[in-house]
């Protein structure tokens, strides 16, 4: 690979930023760390920040910096909408001599469709959307499940009313997306329907209970039953109105209620579960919204909430949840609190020895690999690339327009050897260990050595090049100096440091631009959230 014969990448991969492999910290020159971070004097922005200063205050850590503008403008757009900001985008913000510009792009971004397509995509991971084995939704059911949720993500239904849908849906499979709900799991039993709301309303995994309880919560649940109908694959969720044994029921919080004739135990449930005094409901959510925003878990992992794995900064969680209930159950509003916070926009690099005991304590932002989903996009959209696409359904389901985004795929066994490859979720249980983001050999392997990339370097960088003049030429450093940054703009979404620009010059004069873009993308600054 011509990659490989130039000798000059490590120099490449350390003045762009880090170098792909396992992501505990970057590391990047002390001249560079200006580019990654700046000094705010650690001073709170909002509530957040100030239960998080005091409680490291506390514990006699230290926060890390605040995150410089490139930085915060990659990590909101791949945190919230699942992608990277374009060329155009990048410079309008960085640009921008506004004092309330990261507030004012939080804004946009949360109203935009982006925002509803990512956001839709991590409620199917959670709630299974998926049409083969072993869900088995089949495509109508995924397709129909996939449109409800994105149309309550659109509106920002209050999450109340969104838990209520889904805990009282019915109907056929095919026409009613609720219904669904009970449709995506491995068994049509009822332990196991009591073990889906719980983990995803609760953030709990059933398994972990005592029996009682766990049986206690069953109850709620055993009158669901199903039909098929003369439609292939269509399925009718409804209620058997076969009293319970006793109207007596039990809560997982132990409280108790009764549930009278006729009356649908599910609806029970769903009362006590929504009310505002129940605060294991809203500290599930606002955990899980912490965790996508940020990848760390108040209590971590997200679907693991018990009493033997507590929070790392109780008041934090306590406030969320409390802010919640404020907030009429506006989750854009809990995002929009969390992307303003200090704690959201620190810097990576910790001012703590111990990396992961900050990590932990919410003392540094957490590097992370990026989602094959958001990986793949972005790929598609620096290379302008058609993805060919694969489904196990026997049917023609796989073909997807040239137009849509990877992160708008509704189904998860619709895929490609790339997603496979970075760890898409299998949307098998809804944990988090569905979706793997390790970096493994054949990841590495394919960023440094796959033809595909090779090509798709080869096709780019003429694109950017092609404006160059000679080096003799009295305008070739101006132009060098304008191509460095639409690479720059391109490939991280920011400006180079004035080293990289002089770094750039001395490759393009050597014949090694092709292996500038090559080594970017095999940065840690690329392909990671940070």
């Amino acid at each position: 690979m011509p990659a490989l014969r130039f000798p000059w990448i490590p120099i490449v991969l350390c003045c762009c930023g880090f170098a792909y492999g396992k992501p505990p910290i970057p590391t990047a020159p002390a001249p560079e760390r200006a580019l990654f971070e700046q000094d705010d004097g650690l001073k709170a922005r909002n509530k957040i920040d100030e239960i998080v200063l005091a409680d490291l205050k506390k514990k006699n850590l230290q926060p890390a910096l605040l995150c410089s503008d490139g930085v915060f403008l990659r990590r909101v757009y791949q945190d919230i909408v699942g992608g990277i900001p374009t060329p155009e985008e990048a410079r309008a913000f960085l640009d921008d001599p506004a004092l309330d510009k990261r507030a004012k792009l939080v804004d946009h971004l949360l109203s935009s469709p982006r925002f509803d397509d990512w956001q839709t995509l991590r409620w199917c991971d959670l709630l299974r959307v998926k049409s083969e084995f072993p869900i088995n939704l089949w495509p109508h059911g995924a397709a129909t499940y996939y449109r409800w949720l994105h149309e309550a993500v659109r509106t920002n239904m209050p999450y109340d009313q969104f838990a209520r849908a889904l805990l009282l849906g019915e109907g056929s499979n095919f026409r009613s997306g609720p219904a669904n709900f009970y449709r995506a799991v491995e068994r049509k039993e009822p332990d196991v329907l009591a073990e889906a709301v719980a983990q995803v309303f609760l953030g709990s995994r059933t398994d972990l209970w005592p029996e009682e309880k766990r049986n206690a919560l069953i109850v709620f649940f055993s009158r669901l039953k199903y039909k098929a109908t003369a439609q292939w694959k269509e399925e009718i969720v409804y209620r058997d109105r076969t009293p319970l044994e006793s109207n007596r029921v039990t809560f997982p919080d132990g409280t108790t209620g009764e549930v009278l004739p006729g009356r649908d135990p599910r609806r029970v449930f769903a009362d006590w579960l929504i009310r505002p005094e129940n605060r294991a409901f809203h500290r599930a959510i606002a955990n899980r919204l912490w965790f996508w925003a940020t990848g760390q878990g108040i209590v971590h992992p997200p679907d693991d909430v018990r009493e033997t794995n507590p929070p790392v900064c109780p008041e934090l969680l306590d406030f969320l949840a409390d802010e919640l209930v404020r907030q009429k159950y506006d989750l854009k509003a809990i995002y929009r609190l969390i992307l303003n916070s200090r704690t959201y926009q620190q810097s990576t690099f910790a001012r703590e020895k111990d990396l992961e005991k900050a990590r932990t304590h919410l003392a540094v932002y957490p590097v992370r690999r990026l989602e094959a989903e958001v990986l793949q996009d972005m790929l598609i959209q620096i290379f302008k690339l058609q993805i060919p696409y694969t489904s196990e359904v026997p049917e023609p389901f796989a073909y997807l327009p040239p137009r849509m985004q990877t992160i708008q795929i509704q189904d998860s066994g619709v895929t490609s050897a790339f997603l496979e490859m970075f760890g898409r979720s299998t949307r098998d249980s809804g944990l988090l260990a569905d979706r793997s983001n390790e970096v493994n050999e054949s990841q590495l392997l394919f960023m440094m050595n796959a033809t595909d990339l090779n090509n798709w370097v080869n096709r780019v960088t003429p694109q950017f090049t092609r404006s160059l003049p000679k080096s003799d030429h009295p305008k070739w450093n101006d132009r060098c100096r304008e191509v460095a940054d639409s690479l720059w703009l391109a490939f991280l979404s920011r400006y180079p440091s004035e080293s990289e620009r002089e770094m750039f010059r001395q490759m393009v004069r050597a014949g090694y631009t092709r292996e500038v873009v090559w080594a970017m993308v095999n940065t840690r600054e690329f392909i990671c959230h940070h």
